[in-house]
């Protein structure tokens, strides 16, 4: 398949909600969606990376960069709402997603990229082993504001 990345525009949202609707099993409102995107598309380190086939965006990520004061940790990446439609999973899409993210994050300097995964996404996880991720923390605490 003759999958086309590129960085989403405004113009993108509205494709990016409709997949990740679909894939999480979330109900994000395009207006909601809309106004978060424009009042952070000028930070640079906060990337939406889209792959796009026919027109259609079937692959996306939140790439974060995260740059720190701190020698050990350095500048780094993290990964969220890795998804590929579902109908064209086990097509390597996730994989070239994958290979886009670590492109862009070796622009920025980053010394590595991390993700978290929710634990019934267990293809997912096969997808992040097969690439090399490891399970660093067994942990993601949350608390409501």
């Amino acid at each position: 398949m003759n999958v086309k990345f590129k960085i989403a525009t405004l113009e993108d949202v509205a494709g990016i909600i409709k997949l990740c609707n679909e894939c999480f099993d979330e109900n994000t409102s395009l207006e909601y969606a809309e106004r978060i995107f424009k009042e952070n598309e000028k930070d640079p380190n906060q990337i939406y990376l889209i792959g796009m086939i026919d027109n259609e965006i079937i692959a996306h990520t939140k790439i974060n960069i995260i740059p720190t004061i701190y020698e050990g940790m350095n500048t780094y990446a993290i990964l969220n709402h890795v998804c590929v439609k579902p109908n064209l999973r086990r097509g390597h899409i996730g994989t070239k997603l994958l290979d886009k993210s670590f492109e862009i994050a070796k622009e920025h300097n980053c010394v590595c990229v991390e993700l978290w995964s929710k634990n019934f996404r267990e293809a997912a996880h096969g997808l992040y082993h097969k690439y090399g991720f490891t399970v660093v923390d067994a942990k993601f605490f949350e608390k409501d504001i």
